[in-house]
């Protein structure tokens, strides 16, 4: 039986059902519910280079594999960095845009990235995307924070990429804080329960609300912080409110707010996504208080964890200040295919240069684990 290659510009199109049932459920970012959400709501502006194109594949009419794509026009949102590629390309006079990328837009989180039942079909879809670059003339297909497991489908023409994020993975016996705590060493498990205090003696206290409690109030007051956020930092906002609402209705177990009140009026919060067994801190936004980010965003997450049963917690990129509160070094991985050959050739070198320095910059950070062992943790 012969497989069809669709490219589909909207996920409307797609059956929400048929989506769905080519992943596990446990990754909610690559739901039909949040892309789809991301297209209806505003979130993929085309002047930001976002231009929605999910590579699907279809056997006698039923849908067995699917890559959320994009086809893109810049760089923007990504969190895998190939400016010095575009660059590249620019001082020969070719085009490095568009091409084609394989991710959830703004979210450097690890999941599944080619959606399918068996191996045999997601190296079909690894195969089709090839053949659509080419057939497109794109410059290249990127398949970024796929899962540790989806490696293996990748053929010797992709190039791989690693990196390191910091994240909180749950140790046997962790049923509480103070089991989190006790496992560190006198100087870190000092420093947190300080900054901790600094903001209980402010006055601040928490709520957790999910998509299906939270208040309109509540929702609004959160967009809020994150528009703040990235007022601050000079940066564009994606997200609009009513996606956020979307979530509450469409995600509403999934989407967890931690809410910082001050005199009953939230002053903070942070923005996360509940998987199967996993939190993913988002964003965050609020006023600016001693140590309220780091409990907003870490230990509100990590106590969450601790109740609800969760064995890991994703804060987000980048931050080496999140190795003293406990969020080791984790590597995360993308794959590349190049459709120039010599620039194929040449980033391969470069690409294994990468992968030297990330390795041995995990190495080092494992010397400075807040916890009491020295051994290498997981």
């Amino acid at each position: 039986m012969s497989l069809q290659l669709r490219a589909i510009s909207s996920l409307d199109a797609i059956d929400k059902a048929a989506w769905d049932a080519l992943h596990d459920g446990g990754n909610p970012f690559i739901s039909h519910a949040f892309l789809s959400g991301l297209e209806q709501h505003g979130c993929l502006r085309p002047d930001w280079g976002w231009q929605p194109e999910h590579l699907t594949l279809w056997r006698d009419g039923a849908l067995v594999a699917a890559a959320p794509g994009y086809r893109k026009y810049n760089s923007h949102g990504e969190f895998v960095f190939d400016h010095a590629w575009a660059n590249a390309y620019a001082r020969n006079g070719l085009d490095y845009f568009p091409k084609w990328l394989g991710a959830v837009p703004y979210s450097p989180v690890t999941g599944p990235r080619l959606l399918a039942r068996n191996d045999q079909d997601r190296r079909a879809l690894r195969d089709a995307i090839v053949a659509h670059v080419q057939a497109e003339q794109l410059s290249s297909a990127h398949i970024n924070f796929h899962l540790p497991g989806e490696t293996a489908c990748f053929d010797g023409q992709w190039l791989l990429r690693t990196d390191v994020q910091f994240q909180w993975q749950r140790e046997p016996g962790w049923q509480a804080f103070d089991d989190f705590l006790a496992a560190m060493d006198h100087k870190r498990r000092k420093n947190i329960r300080q900054e901790r205090a600094k903001v209980a003696r402010a006055g601040i206290t928490f709520v957790t609300r999910h998509g299906n409690e939270a208040s309109a109030d509540e929702l609004r007051a959160m967009h809020g912080f994150y528009l703040q956020t990235f007022a601050e930092y000079g940066n564009a906002p994606a997200l609009t409110l009513p996606f956020l609402r979307h979530l509450a209705t469409q995600l509403p177990r999934q989407l967890v707010l931690f809410l910082a009140l001050q005199d009953g009026e939230p002053v903070a919060g942070a923005l996360c996504l509940r998987g199967g067994d996993t939190l993913y801190g988002r964003y965050w936004g609020g006023a600016a208080m001693p140590g309220l980010h780091f409990e907003t965003c870490y230990y509100q997450g990590i106590e969450y964890c601790l109740r609800e049963g969760l064995q890991r917690f994703e804060p987000g990129a980048q931050g080496e200040h999140k190795l003293a509160r406990g969020f080791l070094p984790t590597q995360v991985r993308s794959h590349h295919w190049i459709a120039h050959p010599q620039f194929r050739q040449a980033l391969r070198d470069w690409c294994a240069r990468e992968r030297e320095d990330a390795a041995r910059y995990a190495q080092a950070l494992q010397h400075h684990s807040p916890f009491k062992s020295d051994e290498p943790r997981p």
